[in-house]
């Protein structure tokens, strides 16, 4: 379980810089947010696929399923909090 979390938080932060850089924030955030928007997508995305799948289907983060999904998380993250600082061109 503790290396399970430990790769999220690795995954999550590289998965973080790849999203902001899809999203085209990677200047404004700065690089610690990038990160920890990729961390907090990384685990809601993995919370959720554990609960549609029961529990026994959450992508391990080393996996290709996992780093997808933790780049989508971030990107929602991401999304997310340029929505609510106003700055979204949603």
């Amino acid at each position: 379980m503790l290396w399970s979390i430990i790769s999220w938080i690795i995954v999550g932060g590289i998965a973080g810089w790849i999203a902001s850089m899809i999203m085209k924030k990677n200047a404004q955030m700065g690089f610690v947010a990038n990160v920890a928007a990729g961390v907090i997508g990384a685990f809601v995305v993995g919370f959720i696929v554990s609960l549609v799948t029961s529990g026994g289907g959450m992508p391990t983060a080393f996996s290709l399923w996992g780093f997808i999904a933790s780049v989508i998380g971030a990107c929602l993250v991401i999304w997310i909090v340029s929505a609510v600082k106003g700055r979204s061109r949603v």
